[in-house]
């Protein structure tokens, strides 16, 4: 939320938002239901390699780098590292396969001088919690992908980039929502 009211992003209008604010006895998971078919219905929990580890009661219970409640005995700490709603799949592995080095940004807001293909220094921000780091844009098909230099963790699809200029990290550029990130790990 923080990080959509700093792009002056009027998510509250969001139908599936007044969803959730408005919801009847506390029931959210029917409105969950409506809104992500199979949130709330029981799938697999897989490592990296696509092995079954063990089962769940539903996606909509797994936030990405979750480590702890994943119900399973393991040699190594597993974190979560995707989920897969469609799937009713929960992918799990080392706390290493959670750093993200590209973003891909659909919905772009950009305020600054067009993008183009070739890449431009950046501050960027993927989660509200955390300092923007350096990076690198650059026009996409489907918006923007944006190379992160310093890697981070926990990025998830449906969360918003906000982008810095690189020499004034008080100026806002613009922002976009997170597709999907590419693990520095290969996988």
């Amino acid at each position: 939320g923080a990080l959509a009211a700093e792009m002056g992003l009027a998510v509250a209008d969001k139908p599936d938002s007044q969803d959730i604010c408005f919801v009847p006895n506390g029931r959210y998971s029917d409105v969950v239901q409506k809104l992500k078919p199979g949130a709330i219905e029981p799938g697999e929990i897989v490592d990296l390699s696509g092995n079954v580890l063990g089962r769940h009661d539903g996606v909509i219970n797994f936030t990405v780098g979750q480590r702890k409640g994943l119900g399973l005995s393991h040699h190594e700490s597993l974190f979560v590292i995707r989920i897969d709603a469609a799937a009713r799949r929960v992918i799990v592995g080392p706390r290493e396969a959670l750093a993200t080095k590209r973003v891909i940004l659909r919905d772009m807001n950009w305020l600054d001088v067009p993008l183009s293909d070739v890449p431009r220094a950046v501050l960027a921000r993927v989660r509200s919690t955390r300092e923007p780091v350096r990076a690198e844009i650059r026009a996409a098909a489907s918006g923007a992908e944006v190379e992160l230099l310093v890697h981070e963790e926990g990025v998830a699809p449906g969360q918003a980039c906000v982008l810095y200029d690189a020499n004034e990290p008080s100026r806002m550029l613009g922002g976009g929502w997170i597709v999907r990130g590419e693990a520095a790990l290969a996988a």
